[in-house]
């Protein structure tokens, strides 16, 4: 295996860690306006209370990641994606304040509970259209960016980030009802089973939509013998899909969660599939837009060390905070 496929899967699993961690996060200031009573909306805040800030250093593991990795790609996807991660940031930065400010100034409790809500839904559906943007392709002349500033917006691009604001609120009720008891889970498992519904009929349009977008992908889905090749992946959905349901019905604590991110995992490798050898659709392969040899070696160095170490305390601090959280526990 090279050293440049090495360093895409990296980042691969530092975007999708991002995506699951971040996800559930974002997905509880989704579920908030499904949440009218205070002591209800402060169980919710409490359950990542202790976590929601470190799960973003996945975050910034990838996109520097990519800049230090393939420098090529990250010049060519940053200015044609300048508005939906600047707009994305900027919700990002809305959430990380109204979930501080809501416990320090409680006369405003209510503003900053909506400015939650908004940071969280702008973030997550900026997110989906950055996204369908880079997978509908961007156009390249030499080495550069040749789009307009407009060349993100498209049906496609709107409709996945309709479509992750479906697939977070899944994440965040799930994760609500493995952390939450009583009226609040009940609560919960109604709007996951909803939210289900919902990421299951979005994940069903994207999957038949996304073969169209270029020959390219329709050749790696539907031509023979190749079909046979990535055939496992919607059997596997089929049967995540399967399980999910039935640990919603059955009110199962933790496995609706688990299937949720199973269901997440395996569109991302969907998605991988249809782009492979590509890091930006539809004409930059990895290994044109990788950094040089020499760098790409030193580098992992570094990575090999620090990854473990993320690793460490971030599964050390789910630990410590595992289990449900009570109405009367609080990390301000």
């Amino acid at each position: 295996m090279s050293i440049e496929l090495i360093w895409a899967i990296i980042l691969c699993i530092a975007i999708f860690a991002y995506v699951v961690l971040d996800g559930f996060d974002l997905g509880i200031g989704i579920n908030y306006p499904f949440i009218t009573s205070k002591w209800e909306r402060d169980i919710a805040m409490n359950t990542v209370a202790p976590i929601w800030d470190g799960n973003e250093t996945w975050l910034i593991l990838g996109g520097g990641g990519l800049f230090a990795a393939f420098p090529l790609a990250y010049s060519v996807v940053l200015p044609a994606l300048y508005v939906p991660l600047t707009a994305m940031l900027v919700g990002l930065i809305l959430r990380g304040v109204a979930f501080e400010f809501r416990w320090k100034d409680k006369s405003k409790s209510q503003i900053w509970d909506k400015a939650f809500i908004i940071g969280s839904i702008s973030a997550t559906f900026f997110q989906g259209v950055a996204l369908g943007a880079f997978l509908q392709g961007i156009p390249i002349e030499g080495r550069s960016f040749n789009g307009d500033w407009w060349h993100w917006l498209s049906p496609f691009s709107i409709f996945t980030g309709i479509a992750l604001i479906c697939g977070y609120g899944l994440l965040g009720s799930t994760w609500l009802i493995y952390k939450t008891e009583n009226k609040t889970k009940r609560h919960m498992q109604v709007l996951g089973k909803r939210f289900f519904i919902l990421t299951l009929m979005m994940i069903l349009i994207v999957s038949l939509w996304t073969p169209f977008l270029h020959p390219e992908y329709f050749q790696k889905w539907f031509s023979y013998p190749r079909i046979f090749y990535v055939l496992p992946v919607p059997l596997l959905v089929l049967i995540a899909t399967v399980f999910c349901f039935r640990a919603l019905i059955k009110n199962y604590d933790l496995q609706p969660f688990l299937w949720s991110v199973l269901l997440f995992l395996l569109s991302f490798i969907g998605l991988m599939i249809s782009i492979y050898p590509n890091i930006v659709p539809p004409g930059l392969d990895i290994w044109q837009a990788a950094a040089p040899r020499k760098s790409l070696q030193f580098l992992l160095i570094g990575v090999l060390i620090f990854i473990p170490i993320i690793i460490a305390y971030t599964s050390f601090t789910y630990w410590v905070f595992r289990g449900k959280t009570k109405p009367n526990e609080s990390y301000h």
